[in-house]
């Protein structure tokens, strides 16, 4: 095995022990078992010639049976072009690959969702788009994943478009549920009013204007919402810099710099660079300031320069090792969950609104015992340094699942005609006891 870059411990503290996983034959993280039987020369004959042709006819006939006859409803396509991939930049499709894998396998472990990676050679988002649009017929449901902004945002808006099955960046939407519903029980426990609430954030890419757009819907008003990038604040009539989809954010406000526009502001949120504040920034913040430091793995601002600055104040950042994480882990999983069991045309905003409420209601109530367990036994219950549920929380599934589910049927972007609540939490639980026994 190759000596790894000394330079890798930076990212990861045991790089060669990352190597080994991902080497470990066989290579990689995915793979595919067949779900039916394939050993005697009946079931050939049933698995493929002559007996398949009568699937391929059912569905001709009616497309819709495709849910039934195929796995493409429990199917997700995992696709990027390497642009904006985690922390790294853009290095391309290929070495993107290992990451899109890891998708794969969080949908297959937290939802009992197959998905397949699919890593486009092309950084012309109109390539992306013809690449991805002619691929429906395959997959229940398109999750985009780190691709770079605007480019993001033209290669979603058309494939919504075009295609008659979801289509999802979790790099804007997973992101911005889990922050909603970690914003929600923020506010909450600080006793802001959201109307109030003035919001500033690092990043104006694509997680921070999807992060930004859904705040809005929660009630956060526009005048109080500030948004920064490498240029500075994105104020109104600022020249350059601003493309389509960030102008409708631009405010009117006297702040030029991230550092004025935190003075007495409630909320940061962080979706940009490494240490981009500092504790004298954070000290200019309202009471009980709210701080999602979210770069990963190095955040806007230390957890602990954070605390110190401000022992007030509430922190939460993208790191695992850090109380208050937040992952999209806690949002894609389930909210494919819920758009493919209804055979969801599309996820809209309702159906991420209702993740939202699902996910900060959960984080609320008492934590079982044998979470509690699973996560060394030390207590876990709501409050500054627990806004949201742990991933590997069983009830996420039944209840993001569930709400979203529900959302879906409620405003009309469901295929599935026949869907019965009680029946589909008690499927959503029995699921999740196969998953974690898994």
């Amino acid at each position: 095995m190759a000596t790894t870059p000394r330079d890798f411990a930076a990212i990861f503290p045991d790089p060669e022990a990352a190597i080994e996983y991902h080497a470990r034959a066989p290579a990689g993280k995915i793979g595919l078992q067949p779900t039916k039987p394939c050993v005697t020369q009946h079931d050939l004959a049933l698995a493929y010639t002559p007996g398949v042709a009568i699937p391929c006819l059912c569905i001709k006939d009616e497309p819709d049976r495709s849910y039934e006859l195929t796995g493409r409803g429990n199917l997700v396509g995992v696709i990027s072009n390497g642009t904006a991939v985690l922390g790294l930049g853009n290095i391309g499709a290929l070495a993107g690959k290992p990451v899109m894998e890891g998708k794969a396998v969080l949908f297959k472990r937290f939802a009992g969702i197959d998905a397949v990676d699919l890593e486009i050679d092309a950084t012309d988002p109109w390539q992306v788009i013809n690449a991805v649009k002619v691929l429906g017929p395959s997959f229940g449901g398109i999750n985009l994943e780190d691709i770079r902004a605007p480019d993001c945002f033209l290669i979603e808006r058309e494939l919504q478009k075009t295609m008659d099955i979801p289509v999802f960046h979790d790099d804007q939407h997973g992101t911005a549920v889990v922050v909603g519903a970690a914003l929600r029980n923020a506010l909450a426990l600080t006793g802001r009013d959201p109307a109030a609430t003035r919001v500033v954030f690092s990043g104006a890419g694509a997680a921070g204007i999807a992060c930004a757009r859904l705040l809005l819907g929660l009630g956060i008003r526009p005048e109080n919402l500030v948004m920064t990038d490498v240029q500075g604040v994105v104020w109104r009539g600022r020249p350059g810099g601003m493309h389509e989809w960030l102008e409708p954010l631009a405010v009117v406000t006297p702040a030029r710099t991230l550092a004025e526009a935190l003075v007495g502001a409630d909320v940061f949120v962080g979706v940009s660079a490494p240490r981009v504040a500092t504790g004298a920034m954070i000290k200019a913040m309202a009471r009980d300031p709210v701080i999602f430091a979210l770069a990963n793995p190095v955040p806007e601002i230390p957890y602990e320069e954070a605390r110190a600055a401000r022992p007030d104040a509430i922190v939460a950042t993208g790191r695992s090792d850090l109380p208050n994480q937040i992952n999209n882990v806690l949002g894609f999983p389930f909210i494919f969950r819920g758009a493919l069991d209804i055979r969801a045309r599309a996820i809209n905003e309702e159906m991420k609104l209702a993740a939202v409420e699902a996910l900060a209601a959960l984080a609320r109530e008492p934590v079982p015992a044998e979470v509690v367990q699973a996560y060394g036994g030390a207590p876990l219950a709501f409050g500054r340094d627990y806004l949201l549920p742990r991933p590997f929380d069983p009830r996420l599934l039944e209840r993001v699942a569930g709400a979203v589910a529900a959302a879906g049927v409620r405003t009309g972007v469901a295929r599935l005609r026949d869907w019965d609540p009680e029946a589909y939490e008690g499927r959503l639980r029995a699921l999740a006891s196969i998953i974690l026994n898994t």
